[in-house]
């Protein structure tokens, strides 16, 4: 496995947080089935472009503590290893919506509840903030 590129985390986030804001733009739409071919990205390709992210997240996170914290990342091993745990369990829950034939406005509702899919936030947007927190003290 190569290792993440300088920039990985933040477009991780970037990734997330727009894949975030087109579910909850997706689930308010009311559609009983997706549609193929319109214009923009299809709710399929946004979740498995999500679940990729996600599949990178831990090791961009490693990497971008390696780069802007090194000296604090024995403390927040315990912190990474709990965002790879919720990027996997997020994950698992988008892998199983993507199982589905067709992916309702209802189905996409659902996965925002869920608390994987919440906690993952949480935990980028925090981690996030402690980076950027490291990067003004230099």
């Amino acid at each position: 496995m190569t290792s993440p590129a300088p920039d990985a985390l933040a477009a991780c986030i970037d990734t997330i947080e727009a894949s975030y804001e087109f579910m909850l733009a997706y689930a308010a739409q009311g559609r009983d089935s997706e549609s193929v071919g319109g214009a923009g990205p299809s709710i399929r390709q946004v979740l498995t472009d999500l679940r990729d992210a996600l599949q990178g997240l831990p090791g961009a996170v490693t990497q971008s503590i390696g780069q802007t914290a090194a000296q604090k990342a024995t403390q927040l091993a315990d912190f990474t290893a709990v965002i790879a745990d919720d990027a996997r369990r997020a994950g698992v829950a988008i892998a199983a919506v993507l199982t589905v034939p067709s992916i309702s406005s209802q189905l996409v509702d659902n996965l925002n509840a869920s608390v994987h899919v919440r906690k993952l936030l949480t935990d980028v947007f925090l981690i996030d903030e402690i980076l950027k927190s490291f990067r003004r003290q230099v």
